[in-house]
């Protein structure tokens, strides 16, 4: 009898339905010997989903709302000593990078975690395939420790068919991470911790906004804002024509740069860097500053003047100041100071020099701080996640979005993007939060001049103004790569977290 053939399997054309996202959560136990003491704790990794934002009722089911759809999946990195008293009042730090699109992959592996990349004196890595080590200055001895990355960094991903507009967005963005710490304390039982939040560069402009935020959405009231690398006030940090106030104010992390490249006159090499800064900050915020006002108003004599001073604490010659009309922008300095040489200088942390293909030009082709370290940062959570916190994925882990120029400001249109009067009602409201910066003098993205203008134009009333501490380090942007400034830098942010 012959076989009856089987009827053909029907085929769809139809797309596959979206998979929705997911929660998954990793933990692990561990121990770090740091000196005499031992930390036991355990780490916590993976994704808590977000769903709607701004439920609304529904007017069914007798007022209850329907289930909200996951909006999206956030991944975290947690770190919870034990054996350290209670654990529902023992501080928590929730922790963020910048950009916007980068990850926190920086202060959890430059001087937050349990383990750092492996730097040299300067902050250089070690070659590849690069390394880990623990890490002594590890803010865990001290406070609870949750690594966010926001919406599209690291693991972090929205659901199919939501908009990049709806997280790629100052506000949006806030809604998100607060919506995440909420969570966080919620699930985990940490709503009687004392609550600290540190972010660096444009997890400073977050971080500020989530100060106030918080209390107004979640009436959660923090107990102290760590801003590393402030960018608060994008107006100093904007070379835009007509906007004054970045060449004063970018002038004296000019005059530290030279220094350090020994590209000063020798009278000024001869000083000790915080000397040179000081000087050269008394002209930024005088002279200089009354000569920009002046616009092409500037008698001949004082533009001569001002030109040979802007040419004296920069390093740049006199001639080409005033090609540069007297305001030297950051990328024109990149470039130039160190062109004779063959070399650029870095954004983010001047003391690194680069090569370009050639000499030409105002722009150099890359940050060679950044070019540097990028690597390692990389190749270091990778490792983490995989081989020590059991997170096992194929998906790519996405050290730095490339996000900035898509980034949406809906609340500060047609205006420079200004967060301070967030800290300032946030401050207001809860006087007991202090506020502890980090500012590096080799930084050319977010130079601490720039952090201090921003700082002194709060509007704070003069009671609250001791809330804030100010520190400055001989390193650049992420200043925790250099060493000196790692080991210091990690006694305050211990000190700030332990203080009661």
């Amino acid at each position: 009898m012959a076989d009856t053939p089987a009827a053909a399997p029907s085929v769809s054309t139809a797309a596959p339905a979206p998979t929705p996202p997911v929660e998954r959560i990793v933990s692990t136990e561990h121990r770090l010997v740091v000196g005499d003491l031992a930390i036991d704790y355990t780490a916590t990794c993976g994704t808590l989903l977000l769903r709607d934002f701004h439920p609304a009722y529904d007017g069914k089911d007798g007022g209850q709302r329907q289930p909200e759809k996951a909006r999206a999946s956030v991944f975290f990195v947690a770190y919870t000593r034990k054996s350290a008293g209670d654990a529902a009042t023992r501080p928590i730090t929730f922790s963020f990078n910048g950009g916007p699109g980068s990850s926190s992959v920086w202060l959890h592996l430059g001087i937050l975690g349990p383990q750092r990349v492996v730097c040299d004196e300067m902050g250089m890595p070690s070659p590849p395939p690069y390394a880990l080590t623990d890490n002594a200055h590890t803010l865990l001895a001290d406070s609870d420790l949750v690594f966010i990355d926001p919406i599209g960094t690291g693991h972090s991903r929205m659901a199919e068919g939501e908009k990049v507009s709806e997280y790629h967005d100052y506000q949006r963005d806030l809604d998100a991470v607060g919506e995440f710490i909420r969570l966080y304390l919620a699930r985990y039982g940490r709503w009687g911790s004392p609550k600290f939040l540190i972010g660096e560069s444009y997890g400073t402009t977050r971080a500020v906004g989530l100060s106030l935020h918080l209390q107004e959405k979640h009436d959660i009231f923090l107990n102290g804002l760590m801003l590393v690398s402030m960018a608060v006030d994008l107006q100093t940090l904007s070379f835009d024509h007509g906007n004054e106030l970045p060449y004063p104010l970018f002038l004296p992390t000019y005059a530290a740069t030279a220094w350090y490249h020994k590209a000063l006159a020798p009278d000024l090499q001869a000083l000790p860097l915080a000397d040179v800064i000081a000087q050269a900050e008394r002209f930024a915020l005088r002279d200089y500053v009354v000569a920009l006002m002046q616009g092409s108003k500037l008698p001949a004599d004082e533009r001569e003047r001002i030109a040979a001073e802007v040419a004296r604490w920069s390093g740049l010659s006199v001639d080409y100041v005033k090609q540069c009309d007297l305001r030297p922008g950051e990328f024109r300095y990149f470039k130039q100071l160190l062109r004779h040489r063959g070399q650029t200088v870095g954004r983010l942390d001047s003391r690194f020099i680069g090569h370009d293909r050639d000499d030409a030009g105002e722009h150099p082709e890359s940050d060679p701080m950044l070019s540097s370290l990028a690597g390692a940062y990389a190749t270091g959570i990778n490792r983490l996640l995989r081989e020590q916190l059991d997170y096992d994925t194929d998906a790519p882990y996405v050290v730095h979005a490339p996000i900035w120029d898509k980034w949406t400001w809906k609340d500060y249109a047609n205006k420079y993007v200004n967060v301070g009067e967030s800290l300032r009602r946030a401050m207001h409201a809860n006087p007991t939060m202090r506020v502890y910066v980090a500012s590096g003098y080799y930084d050319l993205g977010t130079p601490h001049a720039a952090g201090d203008y921003t700082l002194s134009h709060l509007g704070l009333r003069e009671h609250l103004q001791d809330r804030i501490q100010v520190s400055y380090f001989e390193a650049g942007h992420m200043m925790y790569i250099h060493r000196p400034s790692l080991e210091r830098m990690a006694r305050e942010v211990r000190a700030f977290v332990g203080k009661r």
